[in-house]
């Protein structure tokens, strides 16, 4: 399908209006490859955003379009995975940054071991991260203001509250309402407080109403 390239949209983090324009994900895993390796050897991309945005699936299709010019798919780190339940949501940092980068920082593989939301424990078998050309992080507050000097790409990705309230609650089921509103209300207070979304190097629409393939193309708002 080819895409409407631009339209006049509703900004969800604004409120305002915004220039929403149809970019392709080739073009953006060639403008990562060509940024400078600021952790280490490896170009950093942060994927952040509210839950139910649709950081995964960005992060994925970005994982997917950097995997045909470097011959192989780039690791891709879920925060979820470190969590310590529901009340670890921005404090699991020292995690990622003991586990995974600072031994990047240093040329060293990482590793870290996966929370388990069924056993509600970290996993025993510690799950790699090699040193790589790109890394992808992603997760509520991936692209926070302490590991900004040393991204290639910072990405927030926004979507009106009602749309990411409907998709959580079909992925998870309504029992998880309590814990989520919750949720919602630290993720809120943390980006309020970091400042990302204004931040970071692109901004996406995760719920688009503009024409276009999914699997090749996004919408920016900024």
């Amino acid at each position: 399908m080819k895409p409407s390239r631009s339209e006049v949209v509703l900004n969800p983090e604004t409120g305002g209006s915004t220039v929403a324009v149809v970019e392709a994900y080739a073009e953006l895993a060639r403008r990562v490859l060509a940024g400078p390796a600021r952790l280490g050897r490896t170009r950093l991309v942060a994927v952040d955003g509210p839950s139910g945005a649709g950081k995964s699936r960005f992060a994925a299709q970005l994982a997917d379009a950097l995997a045909v010019p470097l011959g192989g798919r780039p690791p891709v780190v879920h925060t979820d995975d470190l969590l310590d339940g529901w009340d670890d949501q921005v404090t699991f940092w020292p995690r990622l940054e003991e586990g995974v980068l600072a031994p990047l920082r240093d040329g060293e593989p990482g590793a870290y071991r996966r929370y388990s939301w069924v056993r509600k424990c970290f996993l025993p078998r510690p799950i790699a991260v090699p040193v790589a050309p790109v890394l992808v992080v992603e997760g509520v507050s991936a692209a926070r203001a302490v590991v900004r000097p040393e991204l290639t790409l910072g990405v927030f990705v926004t979507a009106p509250a009602a749309v990411r309230l409907a998709r959580a609650v079909a992925r998870d089921g309504p029992e998880i309402l309590p814990e989520l509103r919750r949720w919602h209300d630290g993720e809120r207070a943390h980006f309020a407080a970091d400042g990302t979304a204004s931040q970071v190097d692109l901004l996406v629409d995760g719920a688009p109403t503009l024409p276009h393939d999914a699997d090749r193309y996004y919408v920016r708002l900024r």
